[in-house]
């Protein structure tokens, strides 16, 4: 008794500290490496967002084709025209930024939309939003693509449209199994009893204070996906066209050099991907370790 009352006590001390001092050490590494990539990312989308750059990205300078970094005046070197890498790889964050944030918001929102459906309606509605979600799972999102960029063009907005909307059935299925979890501690009947309307137990006692982490969570995934479609997108001409920057054309672009000698054209933008794809899912997984308590035994 007196061991069970010393646990007790010992795991009410560990829910009382703060949030991060209750966090392992790996996960705070995790977080912090992924905000320093999600803090990059912002401040270089509004540095070319503003014009904020180095050099202009589109000039060409036949003096310097693919000089190597730390030349003067160019960092991190020039691309096979003499364009400065530093300046097109900041530029090359508008390819994804704007239309990952699309993609992701309307994971969210129709997936939480879709999940509260399924999880406070029930009956027939829980059953449509099960065939919908097995409807789109049983597509591969690569094919939806494809007829998308066939049937429309190439616009990367567009597939990002695709990308959220496929994205839908795993919130939903997320947030509908949130609310069942709730309905089994007669949270939501205890909600009623106490008078709350419902849409005020839907937004503010389900989605915030509920749900708000594993939609944060599901929002760092689900950019690090984004990024990496498009990326990849325009790796193989699908994406956003040259003169225009991307990170994925550039490592196509400098592809073309790498057996001359010249990687360092392909190899930045594809570290850069890394990098920050790695820090999206790194970030995911420490919040998902951090405020579902994964790690902690």
């Amino acid at each position: 008794m007196a061991r069970y009352v010393q646990a007790h006590m010992t795991v009410a001390g560990i829910a009382e500290l703060p949030l991060f001092r209750r966090a392992e050490t790996l996960d705070l590494l995790y977080i912090g490496y992924g905000l320093t990539v999600v803090v990059l990312v912002l401040a270089s989308y509004l540095a070319g967002a503003f014009g904020w750059l180095p050099h202009d990205a589109q000039a060409i300078n036949v003096a310097l084709l693919n000089a190597p970094p730390f030349t003067p005046g160019h960092a991190l070197g020039t691309d096979f025209l003499g364009r400065d890498l530093l300046s097109r790889l900041v530029l090359g964050i508008q390819a994804y930024f704007l239309p990952g944030l699309l993609s992701v918001a309307l994971a969210i929102v129709g997936g939480s939309v879709l999940g509260v459906l399924a999880g406070w309606r029930g009956g027939w509605w829980d059953t449509l939003i099960t065939y919908l979600a097995n409807l789109l799972d049983s597509f591969p999102r690569l094919v939806l693509i494809l007829l998308v960029i066939a049937a429309f063009k190439p616009d990367i907005y567009y597939v990002m449209v695709v990308v959220g909307i496929t994205s839908m059935p795993v919130i939903a299925n997320l947030v509908a199994g949130k609310i069942a979890f709730l309905r089994q501690k007669s949270f939501i009947e205890a909600a009623h009893a106490l008078g709350l309307p419902g849409h005020t137990v839907i937004l503010k006692h389900i989605l915030w204070f509920n749900c708000r982490a594993l939609l944060v969570i599901q929002a760092t995934l689900g950019m690090a996906e984004a990024i990496l479609i498009e990326t990849s997108l325009s790796y193989l001409g699908f994406g956003v066209q040259e003169p225009t920057p991307s990170w994925g054309n550039m490592v196509l672009s400098g592809a073309n050099y790498f057996l001359q000698g010249n990687f360092w054209p392909s190899t930045a933008p594809a570290l850069a991907i890394l990098a920050t794809i790695l820090g999206f899912q790194l970030l995911g997984d420490g919040l998902n370790n951090l405020l579902e308590g994964k790690r902690r035994r």
